[in-house]
């Protein structure tokens, strides 16, 4: 097993970055604990949706914030090994990470490192994405040890992203405990966690997005007028199967996707509304792999370089979702 030699600041700084990582509606469903060595990340079960019974979206979260930290150590000069459900007796401990010293730091690392803190998501329209080609060959072939399989969804099958959305938003018409969650996670009054009223858009906006989840809309002059109609290009994650383990790695190879977007200057946005209902998943299973169980949908594209970013989300404070014990 590889020996850290870090003081705490090393991984307290990782573990600021890891909680970067998206989350359904912010909700960020992660505890970390470092002891004997090794850093460990547990489910918190509080902040698992009712929406969300199997905690599929929580656990996605929870991949993504490894790959995040991954990213953070090796820009602090670590490499991280990773042991996936180390055990049995307790489900919510996701992973157990020790750190080996790498020889030397590339632009790479550093640039990806980079990435987490400019990342963010963008609900407004995009234009369409250049220099698709050379961004796209980075994960053909999958991720994760190719069990995460990634498709482009093709333009003429887009039309049918937009019924599969009309026909989730008729399906939780009436919902109400769906609708009291979204109003929950994005209330003004909340500061560390959520979805803030700057992260959210306008009516008027949503109707420019085709695919997009309806959250409650907010009252502001029209964004990004200049872009009529949303051009963004939509990938696919899906796995074999639909296990823990799966959710875990969509989640790890959404990080990588959103990380490497962000490195090229694409906008990005996550849209998972549409595989949590089995009508919905079943049509996302036709247009691509009927073999297969779609996990995450993300947009992406290109916004007008002269505008201003908004404020990063708010995050937990680390004293909140990080213990650490003596150091060895």
């Amino acid at each position: 097993m590889p020996t850290t030699l870090f003081d705490s600041k090393v991984i307290q700084d990782a573990v600021t970055a890891a909680c970067r990582a998206p989350s359904l509606h912010n909700s960020q469903p992660w505890q970390w604990v470092y002891s004997d060595g090794q850093l460990r990340l547990f489910l918190d079960p509080s902040r698992v949706m009712d929406t969300d019974q199997s905690a599929r979206e929580a656990l996605m979260g929870c991949g993504a914030a490894i790959d995040h930290l991954r990213v953070a150590m090796a820009a602090a000069g670590w490499k991280t090994h990773v042991e996936y459900f180390p055990n049995p007796d307790s489900s919510n401990h996701l992973a157990s990470m020790s750190f080996g010293p790498i020889d030397y730091v590339t632009e790479r690392d550093r640039l990806r490192a980079q990435a987490i803190w400019t990342r963010r998501t963008d609900r407004l329209p995009f234009s369409a994405p250049t220099e698709w080609q050379s961004i796209s060959s980075i994960w053909a072939g999958g991720m994760h040890g190719n069990s995460v399989r990634i498709d482009t969804i093709p333009t003429d099958l887009l039309p049918k992203l937009t019924d599969a959305a009309q026909i989730a938003e008729s399906i939780r018409l009436y919902d109400s405990a769906y609708h009291d969650e979204l109003h929950w996670w994005t209330a003004p009054f909340e500061k560390t966690e959520g979805i803030p009223h700057s992260a959210l858009v306008s009516a008027a906006e949503s109707d420019r997005v085709g695919i997009e989840r309806v959250f409650p809309v907010v009252h502001r002059p029209e964004r990004r007028s200049e872009i009529p109609e949303d051009q963004a290009m939509i990938l696919l994650l899906s796995t074999d199967g639909d296990s823990r383990e799966d959710a875990l790695a969509s989640g790890e190879a959404l990080s990588a996707i959103l990380l490497e977007c962000t490195m090229v200057g694409f906008a990005t946005c996550t849209v998972t509304h549409l595989t949590e209902l089995d009508e919905t998943r079943k049509l996302l299973q036709s247009l691509t792999r009927p073999e297969a169980s779609p996990q995450i949908l993300v947009r992406m594209g290109v916004v007008p370089v002269t505008e201003k970013a908004p404020q990063p989300t708010p995050r937990r404070p680390l004293s909140e979702v990080l213990r650490l014990r003596a150091f060895d």
